[in-house]
């Protein structure tokens, strides 16, 4: 199984189409136009992306297929998937369009496997991985992961750069958020529960944001008394978008503040994507805290320098699709990002770019 079709090429849509290339698989893109973050050798259909007719007439002859595409467009590939009985992946932090992808599952004649991105994505495997680690039986305190995607060099009190789905990050900040408090699952708003974050002698802020956790409440709930994500922002960025959205009523108004957001703030290659996952627990019959942490630069992928938060997204995505098209997430039904075994993920042609910039990871991978 090695024919692949990626529906929305963009930044991430087109790096992935690369990576799954030299992986060996075999790519054809989906988008309703040609455009020029896409590889030259890439074929593209074009059409509308949201057509039942052209996706099933793309579908055909095809092994799976990945959505690149805004969250709110997403359903329409899951949907043609399911019906087409082909393998289907995507990296939305939605929850609704996951928990609809989550229906289909239990009916699919192939593997459904939703959130696959950076955050959800390889952050919740990295929070499995370290929630293995502690006693079978013996309750955990807490599992906090935290996640982001910064400029180097921020400037300006938001201290960001549109390096990522505008409409992604309005979106993740309006949507409520799920969590486990007390042992018991909740939904509470984002933009809260703020907390300071220390990485390698800097400060951070983080703060409460829709979608990271995907469906891990639900997978953890009964083991864990605290389970919650935040989003890792420059101090300012938190007070800066509850001016906007709050204050200013831009939650009623969420396309016009992506236009606003998409003039001031411009993409900056010169990226970072920081990584904060930390669970506590009983090891070996003592509580202890295990954790990874990690700064993700830019780097240079296929010949051109790729924004960290592109190619962190995009070598997830790859990475789970080696394992799935390999047979090791089994053949059909949906999959949830803390089933992917983070020794295998990393081991992946895609997931061993991770190891190659932390220590930490490359000892977990040789284990």
């Amino acid at each position: 199984m090695k024919r692949i079709l990626i529906v929305g090429i963009g930044g991430v849509g087109g790096l992935l189409a690369e990576l799954l290339r030299e992986s060996g698989f075999e790519v054809t893109g989906l988008d309703h136009a040609r455009g020029g973050q896409m590889p030259d050798w890439l074929e593209v259909v074009e059409a509308d992306v949201t057509s039942p007719a052209a996706l099933a007439g793309a579908l055909e002859g095809k092994d799976a297929v990945i959505s690149c595409l805004p969250f709110h467009l997403t359903a329409h590939v899951a949907e043609a998937a399911h019906k087409a009985g082909v393998h289907y992946f995507d990296p939305t932090e939605d929850v609704a369009t996951t928990e609809h992808v989550l229906e289909m599952g239990k009916t699919a004649h192939a593997l459904m496997v939703p959130q696959c991105g950076l955050a959800p994505g390889i952050i919740g495997i990295m929070g499995a991985y370290l929630a293995s680690l502690c006693d079978e039986g013996q309750p955990m305190r807490h599992i906090k992961l935290r996640v982001g995607a910064l400029p180097r060099h921020p400037i300006g009190q938001l201290g960001y750069a549109g390096n990522w789905s505008l409409e992604g990050l309005v979106h993740e900040c309006i949507a409520e958020c799920d969590v486990i408090e007390d042992g018991e699952r909740r939904k509470v708003p984002p933009l809260r529960k703020a907390e300071i974050l220390r990485i390698d002698g800097v400060e951070y802020e983080a703060f409460t944001t829709s979608g990271g956790l995907g469906t891990m409440t639900e997978t953890y709930l009964g083991r864990v008394e605290t389970l919650n994500y935040k989003s890792i922002r420059y101090p300012g960025h938190l007070a800066g978008m509850k001016l906007l959205l709050e204050e200013l009523r831009f939650r009623e108004e969420p396309d016009l503040l992506v236009s606003k957001l998409r003039y001031a703030l411009p993409p900056d290659d010169e990226d970072r994507v920081l990584v904060h996952a930390s669970v506590q627990g009983v090891v070996g019959g003592k509580m202890q805290t295990k954790e990874i942490v990690a700064d993700f630069p830019a780097i240079n992928i296929a010949g051109k320098q790729r924004p960290a938060i592109l190619w962190t997204t995009a070598c997830s995505i790859a990475a789970v699709v080696e394992m799935a098209l390999a047979g090791a997430l089994g053949d059909k039904g949906f999959v949830r990002q803390e089933e992917i075994a983070l020794t295998e993920f990393l081991k992946t042609k895609n997931g061993a770019i991770f190891a190659e910039y932390h220590e930490g990871l490359k000892a977990i991978k040789a284990a």
